[in-house]
């Protein structure tokens, strides 16, 4: 059973693998920078969300504090699609997932 998992686990890295250094290759892809009104955009999502950290949020009804929850989610959704990011993929996170049980 033990050899069977280390094979599986074996075929599926040398999969992902291959999909990785295929990936690498488009290289030369250019980087877009932000545009000037992504950048005003950014900018005043940032001003709301200091707003809202400064505010006094003891004296709030429960809705008010429930739509001020919902707002900073959004906000956070909008810079986050603005500015990109890092992200992992499945294959990655399973192949991190993997490696820890079999270390631990």
């Amino acid at each position: 059973m033990k050899k069977l998992i280390y094979s599986l686990t074996l075929i599926f890295a040398l999969t992902i693998s291959a999909n990785t250094v295929s990936a690498a290759g488009n290289a030369d892809k250019v980087k877009t920078e932000m545009t000037a009104e992504q950048k005003i955009q950014l900018k005043r999502i940032t001003d709301r969300v200091e707003e809202i950290r400064a505010m006094d949020k003891s004296k709030l009804t429960r809705d008010e504090k429930k739509a001020l929850r919902s707002e900073l989610k959004n906000l956070k959704q909008e810079a986050r699609a603005m500015s990109g990011g890092v992200y992992l993929s499945v294959g990655a996170i399973i192949i991190i997932i993997l490696l820890l049980i079999l270390i631990l």
